[in-house]
């Protein structure tokens, strides 16, 4: 069974990928949207992470990037049943231990329906002015990820690595889930590595589906895959907004391609015009994916 999540609207305005309407979208239409999603059975809703965007970098990546934790934390209040994921908040931007304790309160408050999605970021002059570590911020990365596996779900906090250490800590409240799910998300083989070894899903963008494939075909190759667990969520997204109501073939043929990469999960846009547009379009989407997947 594929699931299914919205790449929220208004929240993230990205440059050419949003409609008219978003730019004056309000938390209301926002929450509308949301409890629609939670209604029809979609399983997460996003939001992303950015502090300040230089202005001459707004025009590929948009200056809008509501903060995830505020917005997360009102649309837990107005839904039951909808997960909540970060996607993605950057680890070099916060010290493990203030993940903890925010998220973990979050899982708390929304009855434990957190995703943390996190990434390792990209954007030199962001992590200049929090003053975090550029260079080896991969490998900072890596760290925070086993912290945080070690300490989300438990108030007794103790860690040593490299770059962080601490013991006889205790982080209140942590989070409600036994085992947040983390989502490392990228478009690199590494961030692929990364979730494998250290996560519990992949949520690449700018990817086509056939470049996903094969690095997923290489990454089951490795002892990393063959020492899991749990089987490893890969939550996929569309180059290009998509438009079940007004082109329901096209719609389904990238809900197969996604699905014959390797998708367990999808994350959506759509082609809107209004707040009532999208969820019309939401509803739309139901249809098209039960006819691909056979699901009921």
């Amino acid at each position: 069974m594929i699931e299914l999540g919205i790449i929220t609207p208004v929240v993230t305005l990205l440059p050419r990928a949003h409609a008219r309407w978003e730019r004056a979208g309000t938390i209301d239409e926002v929450a509308t949207i949301a409890r629609a999603a939670d209604a029809l059975g979609y399983h997460h809703l996003t939001c992303s992470e950015h502090v300040a965007v230089p202005q001459d970098v707004a025009a590929t990546r948009g200056s809008r990037y509501w903060d995830p934790l505020a917005t997360l934390g009102y649309l837990a209040a107005v839904t039951e049943r909808i997960r909540l994921a970060t996607s993605v908040i950057v680890l070099g931007y916060h010290h493990p231990l203030a993940i903890v304790k925010r998220y973990g309160t979050l899982d708390q408050v929304s009855g434990g329906r957190l995703i943390l999605g996190v990434g390792v970021g990209s954007l030199a002059e962001e992590f200049e002015l929090l003053g975090a570590p550029f260079t080896d911020r991969g490998d900072r990365a890596d760290e925070s990820l086993r912290a945080l596996r070690a300490c989300l779900s438990t108030e007794h906090s103790a860690y040593a690595g490299p770059y962080d250490r601490w013991s006889d800590m205790l982080v209140e409240p942590c989070a409600a889930q036994a085992r947040v799910p983390i989502w490392v998300g990228g478009r690199s083989r590494r961030s692929l590595r990364r979730a494998v070894e250290l996560g519990d899903g992949w949520t690449p963008f700018g990817l086509s589906p056939s470049e996903i494939h094969a690095m997923i075909d290489a990454a089951r190759t490795t002892g990393a895959w063959s020492n899991r667990t749990r089987p490893l969520d890969i939550v996929l997204q569309s180059n290009r907004a998509l438009d079940p109501l007004g082109d329901a073939d096209a719609t389904a043929a990238e809900v197969e391609a996604l699905c014959s990469a390797g998708a367990t999960g999808l994350a959506l846009r759509f082609v809107h015009h209004s707040p009532d547009h999208y969820i019309e379009q939401m509803t739309a989407m139901v249809d098209v994916v039960a006819s691909v997947t056979g699901s009921a």
